[in-house]
């Protein structure tokens, strides 16, 4: 029983509601991924702001640190660039682009429903906001802050905790683009539309098991005639009279 046409009364859902036909995330699904998004981008944010405290207060003056028998190096490097050393004579503009990034990650939460794109939008909004506390708060000044960098491997430029969520989650964005995943995850919702009515399509053919009779099976009797009648079957002989046909 409804209270109205396409309404249940207990208010689960609406007829011709994408997210309850096609099973797909529900009002409630927004909130729990802008959480998800949110706690990636703090963690991201506390473990490049630690790493890069602890690196300044030991590192700061001492020589490099070489592990795994030189694959991994360890050393202060101050970066008034982009992520791994790009554009060092432009500190400004990339702090400006930093802001801007931040701000269209917010604005495009309002339509997250998709969990791998919570899980990539965190990583960025994380490692942006990482990099632009250094460009706000380290010398030489305001929105003039050198980034701190402090990892190094063999043949690639010294970068931190926020240059590689930064890079991972640009990975992520392109292959989930890639595969079509919309943030609201609209893709999902489509697939089962589709296969839906594919169903319906191969069910309208009559294409059954081998063995099993379908719309365009037939009737046994007398194929019908081009005119549209059908012919009517030859009569037996009618029976003669007595003494008819005796020698």
């Amino acid at each position: 029983m409804q209270a109205a046409r396409g309404t249940a009364l207990n208010g689960a859902g609406t007829a011709g509601d994408p997210d309850q036909e096609a099973g797909g995330p529900g009002p409630a699904a927004r909130p729990r991924r802008i959480r998800l998004l949110i706690l990636i981008a703090v963690v991201v944010f506390v473990a490049d702001l630690v790493s890069k405290t602890v690196v300044v207060a030991t590192l700061s003056h001492r020589a490099p640190i070489r592990l795994l028998g030189g694959f991994l190096t360890l050393r202060e490097l101050r970066n008034s660039g982009a992520a791994f050393s790009i554009g060092t004579s432009v500190t400004v503009v990339f702090t400006l682009i930093a802001l801007g990034v931040i701000v269209a990650i917010l604005r495009t939460s309002r339509r997250l429903r998709s969990i791998p794109w919570a899980v990539t939008l965190g990583l960025l909004l994380g490692g942006a906001a990482g990099n632009l506390g250094d460009r706000l708060f380290r010398s030489p000044g305001f929105l003039r802050g050198h980034v701190v960098d402090w990892i190094e491997l063999p043949h690639w430029p010294v970068f931190n905790v926020a240059d590689s969520c930064i890079v991972c989650g640009g990975i992520l964005a392109v292959l989930l683009a890639a595969r079509g995943i919309s943030i609201d995850g609209s893709r999902h919702a489509a697939a089962a539309r589709t296969g839906a009515v594919g169903g319906d399509a191969v069910a309208g053919t009559g294409e059954g098991a081998p063995g099993e009779a379908g719309p365009r099976d037939e009737p046994p009797g007398p194929r019908t005639a081009l005119d549209g009648t059908r012919p009517v079957p030859d009569r037996p002989p009618a029976p003669g009279l007595p003494g008819e046909g005796r020698p």
